[in-house]
Order: structure tokens, then sequence, then C-alpha cells
């Protein structure tokens, strides 16, 4: 039995290693077409159609006054941003207000849904600054991102290809207020989300978009039907970049990476947070997902470990360990650092390996229940990534 688990710990090193290599080998083109993207930003005015930002807000998040801020200091000649949330009252939308307030000269809209009429509360937001939408380029974003100054410019720049539909762009987790668990989930956005986001680029192209931000042309979303082809979804993000590449349309991951705020600074929230999003890849992907179970490194290699302690092999257990740290690292490394340029060494070095643990009982849980709890609220994920209200 022993030998058994020593041999199964073999396996699940060898998978999770050729996945690291997918991705070892994936991030120097990646990072060939960064290269050329900034070449083409130094050389101004560059591709800049003005462009509307929509931004779908829900309460007083952690230093949300401050996120917001950022997307009103945009080197970037005409753009607009929207915001909207289902009540009036809403304490995001008063913040949103009072930010407009300091730069008059950037155009901003202020909505309200009222009780949505679908599952996915976000759709009818989207919906509403949509038709609201003085530009034909729209760029959706989080209200949990932070962004630099240039981020406009590399979010547009894909767009002078008529073949571009969409384009989403990579993130690096950070922890708002600090914590061990929120610095554990954020370091799990930087390396472990990118990995996989990359090796499907490699395998199939871009079939989806991440939610933190992604942009589409106007006719497209028109196209697939407008923002209500989600409405019963809780991944509209990956619906939208599926939808938009169903049309023949090209998806394109962008070289900029942006700060995804972390604002689940305890325990429970962390927890809830991560296997809510593992249900959701489950139920949009599920094959896919299936298979993550053999691209994680520590569970194996701590198997490996026991294993071979007991069966008095503590060498070989230690070498399989060592195995499982240095796959880890290497993505840390090479993900977390060169492509989504997070600069926390304690947390790619020493956290992440912990985290690839978690992501494994992650996984296990996504399989225990089909409920989630999203917005204070129980929904029922069905076949195809649907969702209901729970009974």
């Amino acid at each position: 039995m022993l030998y058994a688990l020593l041999a199964l710990a073999a396996f699940g090193l060898v998978t999770s290693s050729v996945f690291t290599g997918m991705v070892l080998w994936a991030v120097p083109g990646y990072l060939r077409e960064r290269r050329q993207a900034y070449a083409r930003l130094d050389h101004p005015p560059g591709f800049t159609p003005p462009l509307t930002l929509l931004k779908p807000l829900h309460g007083a998040e952690p230093h949300l006054e401050e996120h917001l801020t950022t997307f009103f200091e945009q080197d970037y000649p005409q753009y607009e941003i929207l915001f909207c949330t289902r009540s009036p009252d809403d304490p995001g939308l008063a913040i949103a207000r009072r930010v407009a307030e300091r730069y008059p000269q950037i155009p901003a809209k202020f909505f309200s849904t009222g009780e949505p009429p679908y599952i996915n509360a976000k759709v009818r937001s989207m919906e509403l600054m949509e038709e609201a939408a003085a530009y034909d380029i729209l760029v959706i974003s989080d209200s949990d991102v932070r962004v630099t100054p240039d981020y406009l410019r590399a979010v547009a720049l894909p767009f002078s290809d008529p073949r571009v539909g969409g384009i989403t762009c990579p993130y690096r987790g950070v922890a708002a207020e600090g914590g061990l668990w929120a610095r554990l989930e954020a370091v799990g956005m930087s390396v472990e989300m990118t990995s996989g986001v990359l090796v499907a680029r490699m395998m199939e192209g871009m079939q989806f978009t991440l939610g933190p931000t992604m942009a589409f042309r106007r006719q497209s979303i028109r196209r697939m039907g407008g923002f209500r082809v989600t409405a019963d979804y809780c991944a509209d993000d990956f619906i939208l970049g599926n939808e938009t590449f169903k049309l023949g349309q090209t998806v394109v991951l962008s070289h900029h990476a942006i700060d995804h705020m972390v604002i689940n600074a305890s325990l429970a929230q962390s927890l809830k947070h991560q296997v809510r999003w593992m249900k959701s890849t489950r139920f949009s992907r599920p094959k896919g997902h299936f298979g993550t179970a053999l691209t994680f490194s520590m569970p194996f290699g701590l198997l490996g470990l026991i294993a071979g302690i007991a069966a008095h092999h503590a060498e070989v257990g230690i070498g399989l360990l060592a195995w499982a740290i240095v796959s880890r690292l290497a993505l840390s490394i090479a993900v977390g650092n060169w492509v989504v340029g997070d600069r926390n060494w304690f947390n790619l070095l020493v956290l992440y390996p912990i985290r690839d643990f978690m992501g494994f009982c992650f996984w296990a849980a996504s399989y225990l229940s089909s409920k989630i709890l999203w917005r204070g609220r129980v929904f029922q994920l069905l076949p195809g990534g649907k969702m209901r209200a729970a009974k």
C-alpha cells in the first residue's frame, strides 16, 4: 500500500511538472509580445479611440475611493466613466460621486437599477450603462481593481486590429489590508490563475475573459444578444469572452497586468470566496476543471514524504517533497514575478507552496456541493454554469 502511495505521489509530480513545463514554455512568447506592445506604446499618439468605462459597484469596499481615483487619473485623451448600483443610496455610489467631483474634466454618469430582473444582478447594471455609453469600445472593470495611468492606453491597443472583439488583462493579487489569509489568496491570483490562463491560451487560444478587466466592441456585445446572455450565469466574464470567440472574433490577453485587491481578510471570507470560484469553474469548464487536480504539486509532494517515511525510505520522501517545492518556485518566479510583476518575494517563495496545497483542497471542496454564497444570497449552480436561487 505504501509503495502504491509513493507511485501515486510520483505520478502526480510528473503531471504537475508537465504543467509547469507548459507554463514555462508559454512565458517567453508572452514576454516577447509584451515587449512588442510596449514598443508600440512608446510611439505617441498611438491608438487612442474614445472609450467608455463601465463600473458596477456594490457597497463601500475597503479603499474603494483610492481605487476609483486611479481610473480618473488616466493618461488618455478621451474617455468617460459610468457607475451603476442596485440602490441609489448605495454607499459605493456616493463614494464614486465624491471622487468624480474632484475630476470635473472626466465625464461621469451615475445610475441605479432598482430590483434587477435577473439572477445575476450585475447584468442589469451592465445593460443600463451600455445603453447610455457614448463610445463604442466598452471597458468593464470590477470595483476591487487598482490601475496605473497607462492602463487605458494598454487596453485600447489591441483594438487597432479590426479582428479583435475583446481583450482581458492578467492580474496580480494584492492583499488590501494585509493578513495571512488575504496574502495566501493574493498569491494564488498572481501565480495559479495566470498559469492556467497561459496554458489555456497556448493550447486552444483565448476563449474567455477575466472579470477584473475586460473590454469589448459594443457591436460584439449586441451581436451576442447583449449582456443579458449572462443573466443566469455566475461566471459572466467567462461567458462574455466565450461568446465573443464564438462570433469568430479574436480575444486578446493583454500585456498589461493590473492590481486585483483581495478584500477577504478573514479565514472564513477567504475560504468562501475561493471555493465559490472553484465551483464556478467546475460548472463552466467541467473537463478542464477535473484535470486541474493534476496541476498541483504540493499535495503529491507531501503524500510522497509521508509514504516515504512510513516505508522507511525517508530520502525518497524528502526528494519527492523537494521536487514539489522546486516546481512551485519555478512557477512563482516565472509567472508571479516575470509575467504579472508581483514583487512580494515572501508571498512568492514562502506562501505560494502553501497556497498550492490549499488550492488542491479548494478543488476537492468544489465537488462537495453545487451551492454558492454570493452577495449575501445562496444560489445553486447548474450544468453549463447557470445558477438559480437555492431552495
